[in-house]
């Protein structure tokens, strides 16, 4: 009888056993489902932690936000579009012309003529005009010459201003703002990302910007607020 036992024990303990083992599995198995939506989900949500490559989120709320942009690419040439492709884009910089009075076409076309007077290297992304006018010279998914050893991961704005204040009028102001926020939703970034050609080079650009800090501060404030209309 005590034999009987032991062994009805036995193939009950060893029944047990197999019966924890599928357990652990199924367990293991929905762990593994948990954790693959998870990681779905935020490569949905967080696409940038995931690569070092160029890409870009769409979506239709995206899309809603985009400013109008009047496209006119440069001719690709080594002076103002080298067509290099850019890397992750982890940056926005802001720059201004220089050039009092001029419009976003009267640059755009002088980083153009460059490809033929080889004066210097130069170029930007995008132009924003003193009458809130965009130009879009440089595809983003190239790198322009504006911003130094940040050409590679990051999309330049000129901003153009009336006079040698470097102050922009209110229509460019709302255009760079509109314009930066659009750029951050689309390469997952936030106002903090949004940079000054001085914080690479420390050069004077923007003027305004860099001579005011109080209004640096404020244009990234007005850029998260824009984000958040948004969401």
């Amino acid at each position: 009888m005590k034999k009987k036992r032991r062994k009805s024990k036995k193939r009950l303990s060893e029944i047990q056993r197999k019966r924890q083992v599928r357990r652990n599995i199924r367990l293991g198995l929905i762990l593994l489902a948990v954790l693959a939506a998870a990681l779905g989900i935020v490569r949905f949500i967080k696409p940038g932690w995931f690569t070092n490559k160029y890409f870009e989120i769409d979506s239709e709320k995206i899309d809603a936000t985009k400013p109008e942009i009047d496209v006119q690419l440069l001719t690709v040439n080594e002076y103002s579009r080298p067509g290099t492709p850019t890397e992750k884009i982890t940056g926005i910089v802001v720059h201004y012309t220089a050039n009092p009075g001029a419009t976003a076409m009267d640059n755009r076309n002088y980083f153009e003529g460059l490809k033929d007077s080889h004066i210097t290297s130069a170029s930007s992304n995008f132009i924003v005009g003193i009458e809130g006018e965009i130009v879009q010279c440089v595809p983003t998914w190239e790198m322009a010459y504006a911003s130094n050893s940040r050409n590679i991961d990051t999309v330049s704005i000129e901003c153009c201003h009336p006079d040698e204040t470097g102050v922009f009028t209110d229509e460019t102001y709302h255009s760079m703002v509109q314009l930066c926020a659009w750029l951050c939703m689309k390469f997952d970034l936030d106002e903090n990302d949004v940079i000054r050609h001085y914080d690479v080079t420390e050069k004077n650009c923007p003027k305004y910007f860099v001579e005011n800090e109080e209004a640096w501060v404020k244009f990234r404030k007005d850029i998260k607020a824009a984000i958040k209309r948004t969401k």
